[in-house]
């Protein structure tokens, strides 16, 4: 099953509680991009990889911490982490997986329940959709936002550190920003290495080796640019993606783009 982006406009629950998004995108009541819910708290990317790969795989992360900032590891087998969130169940609560077999993607669940093994060993990673919120409480208009839309992402030329089988391009996020707020998000973000931290590029698409804005990884999000915006660039979670995929894992897997873990975590207070 391919998923479609989607945002839903009239909810059954409080959007704001993490507990009943949960509970929501279990239930299938919610099937939208999550960076328009539980916005006052910490939501995080998923990477599932075998036992015997998971020491590698941490080491990976804490070898490219601003890409991979690690937030939490289950126990093997387990689909739950306490840290996170107490009722948290990691194969069903995002909403939507991808599941690659031997680097490849076989499959893109809603509810990764029936694939998930014994051995698996789930890590969830900081995700820029964390910061966002605190960047709109300081007054930098989050355009994508305002349309119901999510930040682009895009391979770039960078190569990330590798540790065993885990090696790849750098992934980044874009958002399309004044110049004011440009500099605004930069000393923001800065503050929160756990969500990325400070952007790896402002206005220099080409020093990423990005060609072209409209060619997006995963072909969605924002990527048009008006007059007086410039484009920002945050390293991104989906990184760990490429990895694990150039990796050949038997098993791995992933959240789906926009669908991230959502804990009871609350965001960090100024």
């Amino acid at each position: 099953m391919t998923l479609a982006p989607s945002l839903d406009l009239n909810l059954d629950f409080d959007a704001e509680n993490p507990v009943e998004v949960r509970r929501a995108i279990r239930e299938g009541r919610f099937t939208g991009f999550t960076n328009h819910v539980a916005r006052r708290f910490v939501q995080g990317n998923l990477v599932a990889v075998p036992e015997s790969h998971a020491d590698a795989f941490e080491l990976y992360c804490r070898s490219n911490p601003q890409a991979l900032p690690l937030l939490g590891r289950s126990e093997p087998g387990s689909r739950a982490i306490p840290a996170l969130a107490a009722d948290l169940d990691i194969a069903r609560d995002t909403g939507g997986y991808m599941v690659f077999r031997d680097g490849e993607l076989v499959d893109t669940p809603r509810d990764a329940s029936p694939m998930w093994r014994d051995d698996l060993v789930a890590f969830v990673l900081g995700c820029s959709f964390s910061f966002e919120s605190i960047l709109q409480s300081h007054g930098v208009h989050l355009r994508h936002l305002a349309e119901g839309n999510v930040s682009a992402m895009y391979q770039t030329n960078h190569m990330t550190t590798p540790v065993g089988p885990f090696a790849g391009q750098l992934v980044v996020s874009m958002r399309a920003l004044s110049p004011t707020d440009a500099i605004k998000a930069t000393l923001l973000s800065a503050r929160y290495p756990q969500f990325h931290g400070a952007p790896v590029s402002l206005g220099l698409p080409q020093d990423l080796g990005i060609a072209d804005l409209a060619d997006s990884y995963g072909g969605h999000g924002l990527t048009e640019l008006r007059p007086n915006e410039l484009p920002v660039f945050w390293a991104c979670g989906a990184t760990g993606q490429n990895a694990v995929r150039n990796a050949k894992l038997p098993l791995c897997i992933t959240h789906y783009k926009a669908h991230m873990v959502v804990t009871d975590v609350p965001l960090p207070k100024d």
